[in-house]
């Protein structure tokens, strides 16, 4: 059986900065053959305009769908599915899916969809984003503009006018794998790290939270979480369990106009090469308990271990280690360990490498 497409939701309020987000990682897919979903409603479709004018050769105007009709979770049998169903069967099936919802549709009902029969086989939920206006969010407010929220609430008869936009705050935060704090340039250090350690004490263990500006957020960090959150529906607990409130994330936070030159100088990346490993198991603990100690974001790498003929992929998400013996070693291939480390700037670089050197 071929292996499963991975799909990226991408959640959030209106303004927090979903669309500028996608856009940056189009401009630096390398490569990566992406299909977006869009789900645009109301009268503020622009989405679809800014993404497809995007001019890159990795997502063309063919690659973007956009939904209309509604609330995407609410309309999960008549658009969404029938439209995972054209990207899947195309010719050229996509690298990778991205899935961006309208600002207050529920990630859960979406996340649960892929277990329908049509699709499961086919496609897995790498993982869960939720994107948060670091900025209103410190300030109580959720969005940037909670006027233009509730506007666009009436915009859809399906949903439910009354519900707090804490609720659905908090549905987004418990379905999350990464929470991106977006706007973390207009917070100072003490603002953006207690909203972080708030972020982590809210969300489930293990779900990753990183400050962005812009949303400038390496490709590397944002896709290939590898999580298949279409199976672990029952930790992402819904607050809010029937019909809920839609607006799109259309002009937003490019209206702020923050001119900073953030973006890739927010994250960093390094390799650590060591000897021979002899114990894969031990090895990928050991990594484990590093990433813990360090914050680290993602590890990726090959190891040799000592008396095997074939290489060690290892791939971290977090404290999640997975590892695999991928092929034999080349008879010109030096028999190292390599890893690459990602994480938020400011790593000990020096700590790290002697601890995964150790």
């Amino acid at each position: 059986m071929p292996a499963k497409i991975p799909a990226t939701v991408v959640t959030g309020f209106l303004g927090a900065g979903k669309t500028t987000l996608i856009r940056h990682m189009l401009q630096n897919a390398n490569g990566k053959r992406i299909a977006l979903i869009i789900n645009e409603f109301g009268d503020l479709g622009v989405d679809g305009d800014i993404l497809k004018g995007c001019g890159d050769e990795t997502c063309t105007e063919d690659d973007v769908m956009e939904l209309s009709n509604g609330c995407i979770c609410c309309t999960v049998a008549d658009d969404f599915v029938p439209a995972m169903e054209k990207l899947l069967n195309r010719e050229n099936a996509p690298d990778h899916i991205v899935i961006e919802t309208s600002g207050l549709a529920l990630p859960q009902p979406l996340v649960r969809a892929f277990n329908w029969p049509e699709i499961r086989t086919r496609v897995t939920v790498d993982g869960v984003v939720t994107v948060v206006d670091g900025k209103a969010v410190t300030e109580g407010r959720f969005a940037h503009n909670v006027a233009a929220v509730d506007a666009q609430r009436a915009l859809d008869e399906n949903l439910d006018h009354e519900t707090p936009l804490s609720e659905l705050f908090e549905d987004q935060i418990a379905c999350a794998d990464m929470i991106v704090v977006n706007k973390s340039d207009l917070l100072s250090d003490e603002e953006s790290t207690a909203l972080v350690s708030r972020l982590k004490s809210e969300s489930r263990a293990g779900v990753q939270v990183v400050k962005t500006a812009m949303g400038a957020l390496p490709v590397d960090v944002l896709l290939g979480q590898g999580i298949a959150a279409e199976d672990d529906l029952d930790a992402r607990h819904e607050v809010h369990h029937h019909h809920h409130d839609d607006e799109d994330d259309h002009h937003d936070d490019d209206d702020d106009h923050h001119h900073h030159e953030h973006g890739h100088d927010e994250f960093e990346s390094f390799v650590v090469e060591r000897a021979e490993i002899t114990d894969p198991a031990a090895f990928a603990k050991h990594v484990a308990d590093v990433i813990r100690q360090h914050d680290i974001l993602r590890l990726k790498g090959f190891a040799a271990v000592t008396d095997k003929p074939m290489r060690l992929t290892v791939q971290a998400v977090g404290p999640r280690v997975d590892t695999y013996f991928d092929r034999a070693f080349g008879t010109d291939e030096p028999r190292t360990t390599r890893l690459v480390v990602i994480g938020e700037s400011g790593l000990d670089q020096a700590a790290i490498t002697q601890a995964l050197s150790a």
